[in-house]
């Protein structure tokens, strides 16, 4: 039995650089999960530090907030029937060497780091970070 849910996806700085914000949108449209609100952002470093916080012991995480505030990114909220799990899927792995084939990861991410987008993990997370983006 699947159920309505929310996730959080980014189109992260990368692939808003090589203009590919309406073809990912078309991705996730296909698959049947609906962008409930979307806005193009520029965030700070310490926003960025402060969103992924969760990552903060690891040793990639100054590069990752670096990264994520480095040029505009494109926050969405899709929504649809498992959606945590759905946009999982169709990001891929995080290595687009490593993702599965038509990923969003596979198709537009140039490397680990630079991987074109980012979803929520779980169902605690993304309504962590989609009240992060979008203040109701």
């Amino acid at each position: 039995m699947s159920k309505m849910e929310q996730t959080l996806s980014i189109i992260k700085p990368d692939a808003v650089e090589r203009n590919l914000i309406e073809e990912i949108k078309k991705i996730f449209i296909e698959k049947n999960l609906n962008i409930k609100e979307s806005k193009k952002i520029q965030i700070t470093k310490d926003e960025a530090a402060e969103f992924y916080k969760v990552h903060q012991s690891k040793p990639f995480y100054n590069d990752l907030c670096s990264y994520l505030s480095s040029g505009p990114i494109f926050v969405m909220i899709l929504e649809g029937d498992d959606a945590v799990s759905v946009n999982r899927k169709l990001m891929g792995a995080t290595d687009p060497k490593k993702a599965e084939d038509n990923t969003i990861r596979k198709l537009f991410g140039i490397s680990i780091d630079k991987n074109s987008v980012h979803g929520s993990d779980s169902l605690e997370n993304a309504k962590k970070e989609i009240s992060f983006f979008f203040k109701s």
